[in-house]
C-alpha cells in the first residue's frame, strides 16, 4: 500500500471513529462520590430572585450582589455539589422573551468553578410577568432594556415579550448549557405540571460501586400550579425508594422548595428566639406553607433512613427543628432580590460516610463567618 493510501486510511478510520462517538451521544456525567475522606459538601442556595425589577438601577444591582454571595461561599467552602432550592429568578417581573437567560446567570458561578450542581423548582420561577400599576400612570412604561433571546427567533426581535417561561423549557436551557455539570432532571411526565423530581445516588468511596447517599429532589409547585407535592410524587417517592433502597440502609436526604405544613407545626413562634432542639439564628416571620398535605410527610415521617429535608421560601427563616425522628430544614436567603434585608448566606450540608454516617449543617454567610451548627444525623432528639 502506498504511502499516501495509508494516510487516507487513517483519516478514513478516525473519522469513523469520530462520527461513531457522535451517534452515541454525550457522554453521561460522571457519577457523584464521596471524596477521599469520606466527606460529601453541598452548598444550599436559595431564593436568588434574579432579573427583579429589572427596568430599575435596583434590580441589576441585587443581581451582581447576589453572583458576590455565592462566589463568597463557593470559594470559602469548597462544596463538592450546589443545590439550587428554588426561586432562582423571579419571572413575574423578567421583562423578556427568555427568562433562562437569567437562569442560566444564577447557575453560572457553580458553572465556572467546575462544580455540580441540580435545581428545584420555587413558586416564582414560572410565574407570568405582573405588569406594574404605575406602568399605567401617565409616566407610562419606563424603559426597558430586553438582552437578546437565548435562542435564535424565527423572525426580526419585536423587543421584550412579556410573558413567562414553562418549567420544561427552563430545565431544558439549563440542560444544553450545563457543560456536563447539572444533574437536574426534566423528571416522569405523569409527574407534571411538577417538573424537577428526580433522585441522585452519590457513591461511596469505600466501595466505589454502592451508593452511600441518596437525595430527592421534588417540585413543590407554585407560580403555574398550587403550591403543593401531589399524590403522585408520594407514589413516585414510595417506587424510587423501594427500588433504591428496599432496606433502608442508605442514608436519604431530600429537596423542595416551598415547606409542607409540618413545618408549621415544629415551627418556633416567630420572631423569637430559636430555642433547642431547634437551631438557627433566623426566626422572623410565619412559616409559608404549601396548600395541601397528600401523604409526602407521612411516607418520609416513617422511613428512617430519611435524616432530613431542606426548603426554602421564607426568606426570614434559617432554623433546623426536629419533627419525628428527621430534621425540617430551612437554607438561608442567599439572593439580594426578593423580600427581607437580613444578612444573605446559604446552609452548607456535609456528609460523611466513615464509620458512624453524620449529617452536619451550618450557615456560611457573605461576610465569611459562620454559626447555626446543627448534627442533623442523630438518632434521638434532645
Amino acid at each position: 500500500m502506498r504511502w499516501w493510501q495509508c494516510r487516507l486510511a487513517a483519516a478514513v478510520a478516525l473519522l469513523a471513529a469520530v462520527l461513531a462517538l457522535g451517534a452515541a451521544g454525550p457522554r453521561s456525567p460522571a457519577p457523584l462520590r464521596f471524596a477521599p475522606g469520606g466527606r460529601f459538601k453541598l452548598a444550599l442556595f436559595a431564593d436568588l430572585h434574579y432579573g427583579e425589577n429589572a427596568w430599575t438601577d435596583w434590580g441589576p444591582a441585587q443581581d451582581d450582589a447576589s453572583d458576590r454571595v455565592m462566589a463568597a461561599v463557593l470559594d470559602a467552602e469548597n462544596p463538592d455539589f450546589v443545590v439550587y432550592l428554588g426561586d432562582l429568578v423571579t419571572a413575574n417581573n423578567v421583562p423578556v422573551a427568555n427568562a433562562s437567560l437569567y437562569w442560566d446567570r444564577a447557575i453560572s458561578p457553580a458553572r465556572r468553578r467546575g462544580v455540580p450542581w441540580s435545581t428545584v423548582f420555587g413558586n416564582h420561577d414560572d410565574m407570568p410577568f405582573e405588569w406594574p400599576p404605575e406602568w399605567f400612570s401617565p409616566a407610562g412604561v419606563p424603559p426597558v432594556h430586553c438582552p437578546p433571546a437565548a435562542s435564535a427567533m424565527p423572525e426580526p426581535d419585536p423587543g421584550c415579550i412579556f410573558r413567562g417561561t414553562p418549567r420544561v423549557e427552563l430545565m431544558t436551557a439549563e440542560l444544553d448549557r450545563a457543560c456536563g455539570l447539572s444533574r437536574s432532571s426534566v423528571g416522569p411526565r405523569e409527574l407534571w405540571p411538577g417538573v424537577s423530581n428526580y433522585v441522585l445516588q452519590v457513591l461511596s468511596h469505600e466501595k466505589p460501586h454502592d451508593p452511600a447517599l441518596l437525595m430527592y429532589f421534588l417540585d413543590s409547585g407554585g407560580g403555574s400550579y398550587p403550591e403543593v407535592v401531589s399524590c403522585a410524587q408520594v407514589t413516585w417517592f414510595h417506587s424510587q425508594s423501594r427500588f433504591l433502597n428496599p432496606d433502608g440502609r442508605i442514608p436519604e436526604l431530600v429537596f423542595w422548595h416551598v415547606p409542607s405544613t409540618a413545618y408549621v407545626k415544629v415551627a418556633p413562634k416567630a420572631t423569637s428566639e430559636v430555642r433547642k432542639p431547634c437551631v438557627g439564628s433566623l426566626n422572623e416571620e410565619d412559616v409559608a406553607p404549601q396548600v395541601a398535605e397528600w401523604g409526602m410527610m407521612d411516607a418520609l415521617a416513617h422511613r428512617p433512613s430519611v435524616k432530613a429535608i431542606f426548603v426554602g421560601h421564607n426568606h426570614g427563616l434559617d432554623w433546623c427543628c426536629p419533627y419525628e425522628k428527621l430534621w425540617l430544614c430551612f437554607a438561608r436567603h442567599t439572593g439580594h432580590g426578593g423580600y427581607g434585608d437580613w444578612p444573605r448566606g446559604a446552609r452548607i450540608v456535609e456528609v460523611a460516610e466513615k464509620k458512624h454516617f453524620s449529617v452536619n449543617s451550618w450557615i456560611r454567610m457573605e461576610n465569611g463567618s459562620t454559626h447555626s451548627h446543627v448534627t442533623l444525623s442523630s438518632a434521638r432528639f434532645s
